[in-house]
C-alpha cells in the first residue's frame, strides 16, 4: 500500500468514527498567541505539550529554522494575519538546539539540487533573476542568532503594531525545556 493510500484509509476511518470531535474549535487562538517555530519533526508534538497548548490555543507558523528570510514573505504575512484578523496579542519565536539550519551550507544544497537533476541553466536563470542562493538558503551560526534575527524583523516590521510583544525562545528538542532569549515586556539590548 502506498503512503497516500495509507493516509486516505486512516482519514476515512478517522472521519467515520468521528474522532475529529475532540479537536473541534474555531479559527481564533484562545491564548491569543502566534508562534513562529521550526518545522523540525521533534517539535511536532513536543512543543505544544511543553507549552500546555491544546488545539485552538495558538496560531503556529512553521518553516525551516523559524527564520524570516524576508520581511514580506509568507511567514510574516501569516503573523500579521494572526494579529489583525485572528486576535493574536503576542508573538513567540521558538527556535531549538540542534537545528538543521545551523551553519547550513548553501553551496552543498546547490550541489544536491544538481544531483537531483536541476540544471545549471535553471540555477543560472534564478541567479540572473535576483534569486541569490546564499541568501535564499541562509542559515545561521547559532540557534540564538536565528531567533534574534526573526524577532528583530518582526519587531521592526512597518506593519507590526508597536503594542504587540515579540518574545524569543530556544527549546531543547529532547526535553522540551524552554529558555528565554528575548522577553519583550522589557527592552532588550541584544536587538
Amino acid at each position: 500500500m502506498s503512503l497516500v493510500s495509507e493516509l486516505m484509509e486512516h482519514n476515512r476511518k478517522f472521519v467515520e468514527q468521528r474522532e475529529y470531535e475532540s479537536y473541534l474549535t474555531d479559527k481564533y487562538p484562545d491564548k491569543k498567541i502566534a508562534i513562529l517555530t521550526c518545522m523540525d519533526t521533534r517539535l511536532v508534538e513536543l512543543l505544544p505539550k511543553a507549552l500546555n497548548l491544546r488545539n485552538g490555543d495558538a496560531k503556529i507558523i512553521k518553516n525551516a529554522g523559524a527564520i524570516l528570510t524576508q520581511p514580506f514573505g509568507s511567514a510574516m504575512r501569516s503573523i500579521l494575519v494572526a494579529i489583525y484578523e485572528m486576535g493574536a496579542r503576542e508573538v513567540l519565536v521558538i527556535g531549538h538546539y540542534g537545528c538543521g539550519m545551523t551553519k547550513l551550507d548553501a553551496g552543498a544544497m546547490v550541489a544536491k539540487f544538481r544531483d537531483h537533476g536541476i540544471s545549471d541553466q535553471v540555477l543560472s536563470t534564478l541567479e540572473h533573476s535576483g534569486i541569490r542562493m546564499e541568501r535564499f538558503l541562509r542559515g545561521f551560526e547559532s540557534p540564538e542568532e536565528g531567533v534574534l534575527h526573526s524577532v528583530k524583523i518582526i519587531r521592526n516590521h512597518p506593519l507590526m503594531p508597536a503594542a504587540i510583544p515579540v518574545h524569543g525562545f530556544l527549546m531543547h528538542p529532547d526535553t522540551g525545556g524552554l529558555e528565554i532569549i528575548v522577553e519583550d515586556y522589557r527592552e532588550s539590548a541584544a536587538l
